[in-house]
């Protein structure tokens, strides 16, 4: 594993005459496997299932799920056994490469109805899979707990931390909850949610809730948060021949890999906010948070060059 990842910094056109230090956290370089914020948010959660003497890591996740596939590498790595339960009981383990990785890797794989899957927040769910799976350790899907969390600390921790503006692309609130943790009170972060219509200060809020954290606290937090709530292209998984052509520009300009569902609208996301808010003399960080085995398939599927 390369820890702690590399920061690089990226020379663009767009930032030639605005006096703006760009730079990369290269958390894609992590793993091959295990890569971006996806090694960040189990490392403490395979620690906690250690130091509570389990031997099985179960989790949750869809049919190409990279944090599945990710649990699976972990775990044999750390020699736990690990249960994927994968939404959609009409799947097996030969649906697609993603499953029979995560099959290779070691996880058993259980295919459960869409019914089920809602449950997979619930408390009373978790405990009914811990007598049914005896020694498990429950993480939630894309391993959204404090755990997780804790661990996405560790970003900023490697970095001499003198940023003005941090931009990071938002699923579970996970990392960038992490990551605003870890911030001067100078520095903003400004995250880019993925999903359509995602309250992101409400899910950050709740996040911080479920953590023990104080209201007061939570308050000063979320001063530093900026949302671009407008660069999801449609949604979850959805995106646009505009953000692949720009994409494709980003990746001829930087040679670094994006991907369409995550780390390529956090990066258009970035260049609009320094275009419209005319930021100069200014340190910027990008949090590349991986995914791009996902951004390889698309091209594939689309033709386009952007990793």
């Amino acid at each position: 594993m390369q820890l702690p990842s590399p920061i690089e910094e990226i020379h663009l056109r767009s930032c030639n005459n605005r006096d703006i230090k760009l730079f990369a956290k290269r958390d894609d370089l992590i793993h091959e496997v295990i890569s971006g914020n996806k090694w960040r948010k189990l490392k403490f959660n395979v620690k906690q299932c250690r130091a509570l003497k389990h031997e099985c890591i179960l989790t949750f996740g869809g049919a190409y799920s990279n944090h599945l596939l990710a649990t699976a590498a972990a775990c044999q790595k750390e020699q736990l056994k690990s249960i994927g339960l994968v939404r959609g009981e009409e799947l097996n383990i030969d649906s697609n490469h993603m499953l029979k990785q995560c099959a290779e890797y070691g996880m058993q794989l259980v295919f459960i109805s869409r019914e089920d899957y809602a449950l997979r927040h619930e408390k009373e769910y978790h405990e009914e899979l811990v007598l049914k799976y005896p020694g498990s350790m429950v993480v939630p899907e894309g391993g959204a707990n404090y755990y997780g969390m804790i661990g996405c600390q560790e970003i900023m921790a490697e970095t001499e931390n003198d940023f003005d503006y941090v931009f990071v692309a938002q699923g579970t609130t996970t990392s960038s909850c992490g990551i605003v943790l870890s911030l001067p009170e100078h520095t903003k972060l400004v995250v880019v949610p993925v999903l359509k219509g995602f309250d992101s200060i409400m899910e950050m809020r709740r996040m911080f809730n479920y953590s023990g954290f104080p209201s007061e606290i939570i308050d000063d937090l979320m001063t530093q948060v900026t949302v671009m709530n407008d660069h999801h292209f449609g949604g979850y998984a959805k995106y646009s021949d505009e953000l692949l052509e720009r994409m494709e520009q980003i990746f001829e300009e930087t040679n670094i890999p994006l991907d369409p569902i995550y780390t390529g609208k956090a990066f258009v996301a970035m260049l609009d906010f320094i275009e419209e808010k005319d930021v100069r003399n200014a340190n910027v960080l990008f949090v590349h948070t991986g995914g791009t085995a996902g951004g390889k398939a698309i091209e594939k599927e689309t033709g386009r060059c952007f990793s």
